[in-house]
Formats: C-alpha cells, structure tokens, sequence
C-alpha cells in the first residue's frame, strides 16, 4: 500500500494543474496546428501590448518597506535591508524595474513566478540579501513526505534543489499552493487561432495579393494591345511617384475600383476580435492597447479610464505580490515591530498633473498633508510654516458656536445682501 501510495502522489504531481512541468509543457500545439509558445504569443502584438503594459506599469510603482510604531504612526523604514532589496536593486544585475518585469511576465504567462532568496549570516540570525529570478518554465513543484513544497530546476549545467524556506514563489490566479494557472495553456486555443489569422494574412500578401483597380475593355485586345496595357500603364501610373497623374482612357477601356471580396473582410474581422480575445485572457481594456473599435462602452476622460485599470485589472495583481512578500520575506521580529510591504499606487497619478493636483488640494484642505509633505512628494525643497496642518476657518463644530456669534452671522449675510 506504502507503494502504491507514493506511485499515485507521483502521477498526481506529475499532472497536477499547477505543475509547470507536467501539465505546461512549453511549445504545446493547439487544435489549428500552431505551436503555442512563450515566444510565439509574445509576437502577436495583442499579447505583447497586453503583457508590456501591465509589466511596465506595475514595475514602474515604488515597492515600500513601511514601519508602524506603537503610536500607530507609518514610516518609510529605510534602514530595513528589504527596502534596498525591493525599491532599488534585487540583485548585483538587475535593477527593480528589471526584476519586477520579468516578475510580472513571469505571472501573466506561466501563472507563477520564482525568485532564489540568498541570505547571509549576521549576529542576530541571518539577512536576505538577494532574490535572484528563475523562469518558470524551468521550474517543477512537489510536495514532500514532511509537507514542505521543494522546487527542482536545471541551469547551465547545474541542478538546484530549494524549499519553500529559500524559495519566493509569488502565485497567480488559482489558489493551489503548487502554483497558479497558466494564460498560456488556458488561451492555447485563443492563442493558436490568432496565430493561425495572422500566417493565413502573411500568405494571403505573399502568394495572393489582388490589385486595387481594374481595366475593363470592350472588346478582346490583340497581343501587342495587351502587353501595352500591362507594361506601359503600369510604368506610367504604378507607384507613389506617379501619384495624382491623370489616367487618358480611349479604345472603350473603362478603370473600375475593385472592392474587398467578403472572405477578406471576414478575416480583418476575425483579426480584430482575436484582439478581444487576448484582451480578455490578460484583463485589460481593449482601448489601453489601441484597439478602439468598440470603445462606445469605455470610459471617457483619462481619469476614469485608469481608475477602471486600477480597480479590476491592478488591484489584485498588486495583493497577490504584497501578501507574498509579507509572508515569504518577512521574519516573525517584523511582524512584531509593525513592518508591513505595500507598492505605492500613487506613482500613477505622476503623469496626470490636474488629478494630483486635485489630490494634493483636497488633503490639505481636510488637513490630512501638510504642504511640506506636498512639496516633498513634488521633489521641491521645504518652506518655514509648511509643517503645520491646516484647515479652513469655517470648518467648526456647531457645538463651539453659540446663539451670540449665529446671530452676529446672520446679520453679517444680510447686510451683505442688501448692500
């Protein structure tokens, strides 16, 4: 029985869902015939827009270290090694927008992403000194007899063997603690049948291309009129050169514009919604990547277009990789000294002045910044007096206000209306 045991938790591991190496074989053919792979997605310019957009934006917002103190007060803590780690420099080659875009790529395609935790003793225990990334597509999980997760790779030669211990693994959508679900299996189909779109338009340029006019003659043209109509007219009125040149018609020929026959057009459609397909796979608006065809149901204003971004496409994206962080990367003396790991959405407001500014007038006009803060988000020196929070006057209490000063109040109103 002990036998037969562990030959089924080798097949159930062998082909869980969550097993890159089982279940995610790179390069896997759909049902057009198309080999759907990392690579050959990436050259549909659907995926690519989709992949290079969320990769760039979520890359470019700072990753935090922050410290709460006993008065319930949250600083930037960084004197904290994560903080160089995660906001500056994961690793001696990478920079963090580096290393959080082959993150993101990693999550998007493969539904997971994992990085070597490397430590070094200190005094007190050890330090985390560098996440050093590996991709996916090399990596198998399993579960041990002990109940740890160990993670199996080869690379250049050599073979590693790590634990959960010494492994950040950041899960994508799915929940299984082996590793999430793939975009890249779930949209093969999707996928192959794009590709097979784009190859069947390629050909259809290549070996068939159909001119744009025609010239239509009354009667059947001798040899020698025939190849002065191909050969002549097409040196004389052929080209970008010879654009705006008045066409001389005689002899009956008429020119006629040739329309675009019904299966060509069928394909254009089925071109533009592979791009919705894609869309949808990776949860980004169409009109983020330039697919404007249908963009009556879209938000208008750029405001709103990057709250709908953030709210249902980001957000969950950004949990994922916080709570990983705070519960792969953090010691139990860090959760008790109150540091938590958050990526600041605020970077997306920097390149939309008359929201920031809106931003920045409401918390100073409630009291909530200062405008020292303010300047200081803003990279401008302090001002004296800007440490001091500040709210309008006739923000009071009406408990602080008695009948003498309403009524002084009202008087003043009156006279005012009068005058």
């Amino acid at each position: 029985m002990k036998i037969l045991r562990k030959m089924a938790g080798f097949f159930v591991q062998r082909l869980s869902i969550a097993s890159p190496a089982g279940w995610y074989p790179d390069g896997a053919r759909s049902e057009t015939g198309e080999t759907v792979s990392s690579d050959s997605i990436l050259a549909l310019s659907a995926v690519w827009a989709c992949v290079n957009l969320l990769c760039g934006t979520i890359a470019s917002l700072p990753v935090m270290v922050y410290r709460t103190d006993a008065n319930g007060d949250r600083i930037v803590a960084k004197d904290h090694p994560l903080y160089r780690l995660l906001h500056d420099s994961p690793n001696y080659d990478q920079t963090a927008v580096d290393f959080w875009e082959f993150v993101i790529s990693s999550l998007e395609l493969w539904g997971n992403a994992y990085a070597r935790i490397e430590r070094t003793a200190t005094r007190t225990g050890t330090r985390i000194v560098s996440l050093v990334p590996v991709s996916p597509r090399i990596v198998s999980v399993r579960r041990t007899e002990a109940g740890a997760l160990e993670y199996k790779w080869t690379k250049d030669g050599r073979s590693y063997v790590e634990t959960d211990a010494t492994m950040l693994h950041i899960r994508g959508f799915g929940g299984d603690p082996l590793g999430g679900l793939s975009t890249l299996h779930f949209g093969r189909e999707s996928f192959g049948l794009a590709q097979a779109i784009n190859r069947s338009a390629a050909a259809t340029f290549r070996n068939g291309l159909r001119p744009f006019f025609q010239l239509v003659f009354d009667k059947w043209l001798t040899p020698e009129q025939r190849d002065l109509a191909e050969k002549k007219l097409l040196e004389r009125y052929a080209g970008a050169v010879n654009s705006g040149r008045p066409y001389i018609s005689e002899g009956g020929a008429k020119l006629e514009a040739l329309s675009i026959k019904p299966e060509d057009a069928q394909m254009l459609q089925s071109r533009a919604f592979s791009v919705e397909e894609v869309c949808r796979f990776f949860g980004v608006p169409p009109f983020l990547i330039g697919h404007n065809e249908k963009s009556s149901g879209y938000p208008t204003s750029l405001e709103q277009q990057v709250l709908t971004f953030q709210k249902f496409t980001l957000r969950r994206r950004l949990k994922r990789i916080e709570q990983a962080l705070e519960k792969q990367l953090l010691t139990p003396a860090d959760r008790a000294n109150g540091i938590t790991i958050e990526i600041n959405l605020d970077g997306l407001l920097r390149g939309d002045s008359a929201a920031r500014s809106r931003f920045y007038q409401v918390m100073t006009g409630i009291g909530a910044m200062t405008i020292n803060e303010v300047r200081k988000l803003e990279n401008m020196p302090p001002v004296d007096g800007g440490d001091v929070p500040r709210m309008q006057m006739q923000n009071r209490p009406i408990t602080e206000i008695d009948a003498e000063a309403i009524r002084q109040l009202i008087a003043e109103q009156q006279q005012g209306q009068s005058a």
